[in-house]
């Protein structure tokens, strides 16, 4: 799909503020409020927009601290990768998975209370399947943080 400039200031406002109202929205980018509804539609039905979600603040939930952890398999077959990754999908603790080049096979985000909580979560990690070594690392401060691309008006 081509977006235009219009199509493209209505990502960068939804990004900002996916709750906006529609008339809200139409009204920013200069379009009567059906012209808009209707852009939106085509950008969802296009896979454009892949969804809408509620960001929870991890410390107001008893989580915040973030650790990343490098995850190596045993080997790389399609067999160890998708054991793996099913078994991650079902782990509540991970927050992301990316399979990855270079070192490691894998990298997880993982949320937890504190370096003990970690230690629980660290005790399942090593439960996963065609699991070789992990290393972790823990954030000790989010210096930048951008829930998604912003597309270039």
């Amino acid at each position: 799909m081509i977006l235009d400039k219009k199509d493209r200031k209505i990502l960068n406002l939804l990004q900002k503020n996916a709750r906006i109202s529609n008339a809200d929205l139409a009204d920013q980018i200069n379009l009567s409020p059906s012209a808009c509804l209707r852009r939106v539609r085509i950008l969802e039905t296009e896979g454009v927009i892949d969804g809408y979600s509620t960001i929870i603040n991890q410390a107001s939930i008893g989580r915040p601290t973030n650790v990343f952890v490098e995850v190596t398999l045993e080997d790389q077959s399609e067999d160890s990768l998708s054991t793996f990754e099913a078994a991650v999908k079902e782990c509540s603790d991970i927050m992301e998975c990316y399979l990855m080049s270079g070192d490691a096979d894998y990298l997880l985000r993982v949320v937890v209370a504190d370096t003990s909580d970690f230690e629980r979560v660290h005790k399942s990690l090593g439960q996963l399947p065609k699991l070789a070594r992990t290393r972790s690392s823990f954030v000790l401060r989010t210096v930048s943080k951008k829930i998604a691309t912003i597309i270039p008006e």
